[in-house]
């Protein structure tokens, strides 16, 4: 995903000082009396094609990952700029691999931005792997957002990167795109669910079962917080949230979360939301020296 400069969920925290946002989810799960599953690392320098290659077939329960964008992203060792033909076929054969060593009722989260000038890519790239998954929910992860209250009063919640144009506006969101390989997949829905506004609801719908809880949908408002220095807390020029790797976990299903691997690791966001939620076993891959040893640092 496109990055900015705001601190993520995975810095260290006291204990004592966790944010409300932070306490619920996997890290509630964590911070019980009782000891954490310990999560087995398997991170490798390796280019995620060919260390793929090698895992077994459907070894893996979930994916979780955002791959380069080829907007030109100043990454330590990668290449940002194809041009469209290939990194659209680079993207279909990394995609194969992650079908291979995907299990039939796994899922497979693919976090992808977009630029104003190049708004059509992340459908571009769903169209490319149409004929390696099934592509089950679309979501949007929402950066920022002005909302206006009853009393018209304007609140802007969240963080996004200005654009200078008469042309296009601030782009405040990015796709999550929610494959799967038959597209039958059960989802714990409610594993994210929310209150309901209008609490009549609770009695006048049935699937509600008396429970002040829906589906929260798929507008995830996630923000950033706040760096300050961005070399030392987010070394890497592009990263999603923890948080939203942790709403992955959570919507596939914890408990059916064995094995989850990341393909582009980058700094280890996605491992570090494994760990919080107590996957057995997590494998990434990442061809930067840099953003590994960043990774294996924050995971310890």
């Amino acid at each position: 995903m496109i990055a900015f400069d705001k601190q993520d969920a995975s810095q260290p925290r006291q204990p004592g000082r966790l944010s409300s946002a932070l306490l619920s989810g996997c890290t509630k799960h964590l911070i019980t009396p009782h000891s954490p599953p310990v999560t087995e690392f398997d991170l490798r320098r390796e280019d995620c094609v060919k260390g793929m290659s090698r895992l077994p077939s459907e070894h893996v329960d979930l994916v979780v990952t955002s791959p380069p964008y080829n907007l030109g992203i100043r990454y330590g060792t990668f290449s940002d700029r194809q041009d469209r033909r290939s990194y659209l076929r680079w993207c279909r054969e990394w995609a194969a691999q992650v079908r291979r060593v995907m299990k039939p009722g796994g899922s497979f989260f693919l976090n992808i931005g977009a630029a104003p000038s190049n708004p059509m890519l992340p459908h571009e790239i769903a169209i490319e792997l149409r004929d390696v998954f099934v592509l089950q929910n679309t979501i949007h992860w929402i950066k920022s957002i002005t909302i206006e209250d009853q009393e018209t009063n304007l609140r802007s919640h969240g963080h996004f990167k200005p654009i200078n144009s008469k042309r296009f506006l601030n782009d405040c969101h990015e796709y999550i795109f929610h494959f799967t390989i038959d597209g039958k997949i059960d989802i714990n829905r409610l594993a994210l669910g929310v209150p309901y506004q209008d609490k009549s609801n609770i009695s006048r719908w049935s699937y509600a079962r008396g429970r002040d809880l829906r589906c929260r949908g798929n507008t995830w408002f996630i923000p950033y917080e706040t760096i300050q220095r961005r070399a030392k807390e987010r070394p890497h020029p592009a990263t999603f949230p923890v948080q939203l790797a942790e709403w992955c976990i959570k919507l596939h299903g914890i408990s059916r979360v064995q094995k989850m691997l990341d393909p582009f690791l980058g700094i280890g966001n996605s491992a570090i939301a494994a760990q919080r939620c107590g996957v057995k076993k997590f494998i990434g891959f990442e061809i930067d020296e840099s953003y590994l040893a960043e990774a294996r640092r924050r995971i310890g």
